[in-house]
């Protein structure tokens, strides 16, 4: 079999830590896959492994990887000749690596460890503090001290170690994309100058990052789908040489692989479509289709690369201080106007104590009705205050641990002397109070941050990296202007299905057409001013939109819409995962002929 025939099948086995444990086993067993690949860090997992390091020089990975997945698969991987890629090393590979080898050591199974470092700069910030670095987004200086810091490396040191024959590569943190297109440019050759090769293996690592949520997971017609929800099929990505790709599932499993699953996944957490940028290459996905080849089955085609940037981003992490969050549920008549005035009575009386002991105020406080729409802001439909059950959740943040222990104590100090109808809506016992451990992203020089690799212990030379002269962004020709005239009214989730996600203290939004006529209607309607005007209660930045044409698709980049991201949000929705959903209720004006269409789909 030549190279251009010959197909390398990649399962996402995870798309963060805690993913089900079902995936693995199943593509293993079911998906005839050549390699595993799992994404554990998100940027909220690293903060929670740099905790866990600090209490043990043995933890700080995702251990659901060695216990859960790899020991009791072991037999069956090495059996079947699949090799595994994972970034759960998080912030401490060799204690994840170890880990792994004692455990094949028990189950009586040689195996090759290959392990990817050089991303924890935490060691190296004295040096890196004389280049004046700036936050990637705001312009902000260097927190004072950090307590991780982090650099997004690409997939040639991946693709190293499985060149020096490793049978599993442990990586820290690495673009979510690179534990796939690490394999590619093993298996294929791929160099660092195959751009276009390059941006197709990393949007089919993107594709199959979030494990199911390429297959049906999260799916705007949930309906479609939730009947098989317990069998869930989990994405594989089946490559070639030239760069072209399929996405599929195992046979005889649910889910959907379809244009639209598929599509929502593609415009998961990006921003500009024409430069999505990766360590190896900028990808273009401008002119990216999907056309449904099979059962189950779509072939992705269109996608342009070009040469990467001299940087990489660095994810850094540092103390902000503390937390609290109080739920409690309120019944009755009244429900949500008692809630609030119990919220607000409740934070009136801790900031009255609190100036009793000179701690100040709070940082920030957020009070959340739920069960009132809250998370709809002034788009809530009338009427949706007239409940009776309620969940209150009161946010706090304070610099003073002291004054967190008071706002905790007192959140059950009034169960007698305010609202009636109220009983625990949480874990037992006070709010637990906890330490905020907020982002702080920036860009290195790539010669500032070199990877090591090595293979059983031993060190692997690594081809020079390519820095990257970034050329000029292509325009992109938007689409024709509608052709009628609008007499009737839908909302979009009639017209498209849509998908969200975050960037940092930024989210995104896409949105895909069911049909191409469909696509000028909706442009014309979600221009990026009627955008923040929807989001109004969340955005303080601007909105930008981009076009899409080969994906008959826009998307929406919403800056500083989440209240700082990740830890630091005092937002209900701190990674924008609803935003989504509340696109599609924005009326959309169309001809009486699109209304009469979909109207009478359903």
């Amino acid at each position: 079999m030549t190279d251009t025939e010959r197909a390398i099948r990649i399962g996402g086995a995870a798309g963060y830590w805690g993913d089900s444990q079902f995936a693995p086993r199943q593509l293993v067993m079911q998906g005839d896959v050549d390699y595993l690949v799992f994404d554990y860090l998100a940027e909220v997992t690293m903060s929670i492994l740099v905790r866990a390091r600090a209490k043990s020089d043995d933890l700080g990975y995702a251990r659901d990887f060695v216990e859960l997945v790899m020991k009791p698969l072991l037999p069956e991987i090495k059996a079947r000749g699949i090799r595994v890629i994972a970034n759960a090393g998080g912030v401490n590979v060799q204690a994840c690596a170890r880990a792994l080898a004692k455990a094949a050591e028990e189950t009586g199974i040689e195996l090759s460890i290959g392990t990817v470092e050089g991303d924890d700069l935490l060691g190296r910030m004295d040096d890196l503090r004389t280049k004046d670095i700036k936050g990637m987004f705001d312009g902000a200086d260097l927190p004072a001290e950090l307590a991780s810091a982090n650099a997004y490396f690409g997939a040639f040191p991946i693709a190293a170690a499985l060149d020096a024959g490793a049978d599993v590569v442990i990586t820290g943190r690495c673009v979510d994309s690179a534990v796939t297109l690490g394999p590619l440019v093993h298996e294929f050759g791929w160099g660092p100058e195959d751009y276009d090769k390059l941006a197709s293996g990393t949007i089919a690592g993107h594709i199959i990052e979030c494990g199911a949520q390429a297959t049906g997971g999260n799916f705007t017609d949930w309906q479609d789908v939730a009947a098989d929800w317990s069998d869930m099929g989990y994405p594989i990505a089946v490559c070639r040489a030239d760069g072209s790709f399929d996405v599929t599932k195992p046979q005889n499993t649910g889910g959907l692989v379809s244009r639209l699953t598929v599509g929502e996944q593609v415009l998961y957490e990006i921003g500009n479509p024409a430069a999505y940028i990766v360590p190896d290459v900028v990808c273009d996905l401008t002119n990216l289709e999907i056309a449904e080849t099979g059962d189950n089955v779509v072939t992705v085609t269109g996608i342009k690369g070009r040469p990467p940037t001299p940087t990489f981003k660095v994810s850094s992490t540092y103390r902000d201080g503390y937390r609290a969050t109080a739920n409690t549920v309120i019944t009755g008549f009244d429900a949500v106007k008692k809630a609030r005035r119990f919220a607000e009575a409740l934070l009136e009386r801790t900031r009255r104590l609190f100036g009793e002991h000179n701690w100040g105020d709070y940082r920030a406080t957020a009070v959340n009705v739920i069960g009132a729409e809250t998370l709809w802001g002034g788009n809530a439909r009338v009427g949706a205050d007239d409940v009776r059950e309620v969940n209150l959740r009161i946010d706090v943040r304070h610099d003073a641990r002291e004054a967190l222990e008071l706002f905790s104590k007192e959140t059950t100090g009034v169960s007698l002397s305010m609202t009636t109808g109220r009983c625990s809506g949480g874990a037992a016992g006070r709010p637990k109070i906890t330490p905020v451990v907020a982002q702080f992203a920036f860009l290195i020089d790539k010669a500032d941050a070199p990877a090591e690799v090595r293979v059983d212990g031993k060190a692997i030379d690594l081809p020079a990296l390519n820095i990257g002269t970034p050329d000029t962004l292509p325009e992109v020709a938007a689409p024709d202007a509608p052709d009628g005239v609008a007499t009737a009214e839908v909302p979009l989730i009639a017209l498209a299905v849509a998908r969200s996600g975050d960037k940092g203290n930024d989210a995104n939004v896409g949105v895909i057409a069911r049909k191409p006529e469909y696509l000028p209607w909706i442009r014309a309607a979600l221009t990026p001013e009627n955008v923040a005007g929807w989001f109004a209660h969340n955005v303080e930045g601007e909105v930008r939109r981009y076009d899409l044409p080969g994906l008959k698709a826009l998307n929406f980049y919403l800056t500083q819409s989440l209240g700082g991201g990740g830890t630091s949000s005092m937002h209900l929705d701190t990674q924008a995962k609803t935003y989504g959903q509340q696109i599609l209720a924005m009326p959309i004006p169309v001809p009486a002929e699109i209304a009469a269409e979909v109207e009478a789909h359903g």
